[in-house]
């Protein structure tokens, strides 16, 4: 208790020197918490979107789909077994038929792959209720991105053609009767969503699919000839490499500030123990040990780390709030690269992360303060009430 007040004191008493110390530390807790915070923030709510639009509960894949090898999309469809189409007609698994094709918006010629989705599915976040036949037209529905490089509108008319399953072109007109917003790129970069039944139609190839997706926490009791399972862990994979990647790269911003913080505060004791020799000297002349006074000059430097939270609990609980509540805006264009990132990211500051924070900084301090203060063991008691620099 004694040396908590002394340590105490002589922190309050540097002055200046003191409060610089616990100002960058200060910095250093929050900078931490809220990068770690943003990203964490990201992967729950790219995580999240991406279960919603995309994935549902986990996916069948024909046991040919590869989605980054677009030849093989000609033979990635199979028909859908008795057991599949009993769990569709209860709602708990949706089937998506994938195909190339080309449109030609005001002559132009773009790729694109048509995607056939049954109208009244619910699994996934897609607002397929709106693919309403229309006349003649096949309604089809695209997504902001696809309508912006396509320069296409609600209402526009565009020609598609495609090839079937026997290898004959045919092509016809089909309306945008929607466009819809999501952050997930892997259901609108060129891609146009229409019934399934019009799809298989256009193919020739009826009660056909590519993929079928289940309900959100599903669980899976049987498995299927020629269909492959794929689990959130395998889907998830591409987004959570992108996640390990940037917080691989926050560790090197970690490591810096750590280091500017603490050289910062082993500078500090480096030169307390060199302007405190005649201090120091007298407190073991008047009977405390050595390794007492090395404890002394070990927690002022760990208290460093105390007010440190402190003060970055006064300001930085706000500021955190405030980001929390208010989110992040992304720059825009952000979502072109095909990354599921959201306008604005509102970032997850957990008890876990906090409290990791804290502790790391703390005890890293603490160690720094120590090994400055190995040296007052060594000291003769008589030399350094003289001043004498050992």
């Amino acid at each position: 208790m004694l040396a908590l007040k002394l340590a105490y004191r002589n922190l309050i008493g540097a002055g200046l020197r003191t409060w610089l110390n616990v100002i960058v530390l200060s910095f250093c807790y929050i900078l931490i918490i809220w990068y770690f915070g943003l990203l964490d923030g990201w992967n729950k709510e790219a995580r999240r979107d991406t279960i919603d639009w995309e994935i549902g509960g986990g996916q069948f894949w024909q046991q040919n789909y590869d989605p980054y090898d677009p030849f093989t999309l000609n033979d990635s469809h199979s028909p859908l077994q008795e057991e599949m189409q009993s769990e569709i007609s209860r709602g708990t698994m949706t089937p998506i038929l994938i195909s190339q094709g080309t449109i030609y918006p005001d002559g132009r010629i773009q790729n694109v792959i048509l995607k056939g989705i049954d109208p009244d599915q619910k699994i996934l976040k897609i607002p397929s209720a709106e693919l309403e036949q229309i006349g003649d037209a096949i309604p089809a529905l695209i997504g902001t991105r696809m309508a912006k490089n396509s320069k296409l509108n609600v209402g526009d008319f565009v020609t598609v053609r495609w090839r079937d399953a026997n290898g004959t072109f045919d092509a016809a007109d089909a309306k945008i009767v929607s466009i819809f917003k999501t952050i997930v790129p892997a259901i609108d970069n060129a891609q146009m969503w229409i019934p399934l039944e019009q799809l298989q139609f256009m193919m020739e190839i009826p009660d056909e699919a590519t993929i079928v997706v289940l309900e959100k926490n599903a669980s899976i009791s049987a498995s299927y000839a020629g269909w492959d399972f794929k689990n959130h862990d395998f889907l998830l994979k591409p987004l959570n490499e992108i996640i390990r990647s940037k917080s691989v790269g926050i560790i090197f911003v970690y490591v810096i500030l750590m280091l500017l913080a603490m050289l910062a505060v082993f500078d500090t004791q480096v030169l307390s123990i060199f302007r405190r020799q005649k201090e120091i000297g007298t407190i073991i002349a008047m009977g405390m040990t050595r390794w007492q006074v090395v404890k002394l000059f070990t927690i002022e430097g760990a208290m460093h780390g105390v007010l440190a939270a402190i003060l970055a609990a006064i300001y930085g609980i706000p500021l955190l709030t405030l980001q929390a509540i208010k989110g992040i805006p992304m720059p825009q264009g952000t979502d072109e690269y095909g990354i599921t990132i959201a306008e604005k990211i509102f970032p997850v500051y957990s008890a876990g992360l906090i409290l990791a924070t804290v502790l790391i900084v703390m005890i890293t301090a603490t160690i720094v303060s120590f090994l400055p203060a190995r040296k007052i063991a060594k000291m003769n008691p008589t030399e350094a009430i003289k001043g004498k620099i050992q």
